[in-house]
């Protein structure tokens, strides 16, 4: 009979998500060597050809393919079975793994973070950072437990419940003439925009905003990261539009202004959750740290 390797099976998943080995090898830290030999051993296992190349990716074959599917429901009984087991013990253990955007992940979990280490030594969390579609996809397929994503959002059985509305400021570099201290989208399209990368929920969320006054705003920099934004905006290139949780104290000390914007922008960040989840101590720890942000109630 053949023994599943789980470890082999996720590093599959990997390979068909990442496209190559070497890619895949980064994200599972081992080296591309050791991620062909196990792709090779579960292929010898099963005797059947699970990864093919096409063009320049690393694909799954039709077996690969079936076998991926199957892997969904074999993690999803580990996670079952290990979620029984602790309800048995007395302690709060465990690994979760929790997507997250780059702005929340330095701005608004460190706290959250810390807390919960400092009161379950023995739970651990996660954190992968990326857009809210690529997050909600995740959840979808199990590879991560939870995702902090902003809202509109939805995915096939899971739960998404907002827990907290994030303000929007616009900031300006020193070098700039006093703005009024609340800004409208026609006082703002007179000066460079440093705007996010395009495509994403907060990106879409800011262009509408601009539309809405009817000003089609075209930015001079799409950046994916915030603090490469913030870092532009202080040397003067620019104005742009950020969460007001963004906006730290050295960022001011450097002369950079920060303003409220008229209408007022909001965007809302929910908590996205597969439905079929087990809720084990650490999972369910989690969720309260996060809910603890707003009084929303979990709708789970």
């Amino acid at each position: 009979m053949t023994k599943f390797n789980i470890d082999q099976l996720h590093t599959l998943s990997m390979v068909a998500k990442y496209g190559s080995f070497s890619a895949a090898g980064a994200q599972l830290g081992i080296s591309q060597p050791a991620v062909s030999l196990q792709i090779r051993q579960l292929e010898r296992q099963l005797q059947v050809k699970l990864i093919e190349r096409v063009a320049k990716n690393m694909t799954p074959t039709a077996a690969g393919r079936i076998l991926l599917a199957h892997r969904e429901h074999i993690q999803a009984a580990i996670d079952a079975a290990l979620s029984d087991m602790a309800i048995h013990s007395h302690d709060v253990v465990g690994h979760i793994t929790l997507g997250t955007g780059a702005t929340a992940c330095i701005h608004l979990l460190p706290p959250i973070l810390r807390k919960l280490k400092q009161a379950y030594p023995q739970l651990t969390v996660g954190v992968r950072t990326g857009n809210t579609d690529n997050m909600i996809r995740d959840v979808e397929s199990n590879r991560l437990d939870m995702a902090l994503v902003t809202l509109p959002a939805a995915g096939r059985h899971l739960y998404i419940t907002p827990v907290l509305q994030d303000e929007f400021v616009a900031i300006l570099g020193a070098n700039t003439q006093p703005l009024p201290i609340q800004c409208t989208a026609k006082i703002l399209s007179e000066y460079p925009w440093v705007a996010f990368e395009s495509e994403s929920n907060t990106r879409n969320l800011i262009d509408r905003w601009f539309h809405q006054a009817g000003i089609n705003n075209v930015p001079i920099m799409e950046l994916g990261s915030i603090e490469a934004i913030k870092e532009m905006v202080a040397a003067g290139l620019g104005f742009s539009i950020i969460p007001r949780m963004a906006v730290t104290p050295d960022l001011i000390d450097r002369g950079v202004s920060c303003y409220s914007l008229s209408p007022v922008l909001e965007r809302t960040l929910g908590l996205a959750l597969r439905q079929d989840k087990p809720l084990n101590k650490g999972l369910q720890r989690v969720i309260d740290s996060l809910r603890s942000l707003s009084s929303a109630p979990w709708e789970g």
